[in-house]
């Protein structure tokens, strides 16, 4: 079965969600903290503190986010457990922050929760979407 024209655009576009979030995660890894904390005390306070463990978590997030993007785009099957492991390290990784940072109490709650909610729905877009194709046999 042929992929029809909007399966090869949605692809793409996760594709390019999930290289944008690999570059995110590279500036903010190796950003300068003491430049941050002159115009964002509380953030360069919160990425100082976050321990090597939800980095991994973070950059796993990431990289299988791109991974199960570049894997729909090549049909496989991959796809689904690679955006499925992308959406539970999502999960993780703001769980984390929101329980174990004072995050809300720095930003505030729109500014703390409305970029985390979008990568939440999209990570859960990206897993079903895959699995869907994958039960249309669209990808193998």
């Amino acid at each position: 079965m042929s992929a029809p024209r909007s399966f090869i655009l949605i692809a793409i576009a996760f594709l390019l969600w999930n290289l944008m979030g690999i570059a995110s995660f590279v500036m903010q890894y190796l950003m300068d903290l003491n430049a941050l904390a002159k115009t964002d005390p509380g953030g360069a306070q919160i990425f100082a503190a976050m321990p090597a463990w939800l980095w991994l978590d973070y950059g796993i997030a990431v990289l299988a986010g791109f991974g199960g993007a570049l894997f729909l785009l090549l049909r496989k099957q991959a796809a689904v457990q690679l955006f499925l492991l992308s959406l539970i390290a999502v999960v993780v990784q703001f769980g984390y922050v929101f329980a174990a940072t004072p995050i809300i109490a720095i930003k505030g709650v729109m500014v703390a929760t409305a970029f985390p909610i979008l990568i939440f729905v999209i990570a859960i877009v990206q897993w079903r979407y895959a699995s869907v194709q994958r039960a249309k046999g669209i990808i193998r």
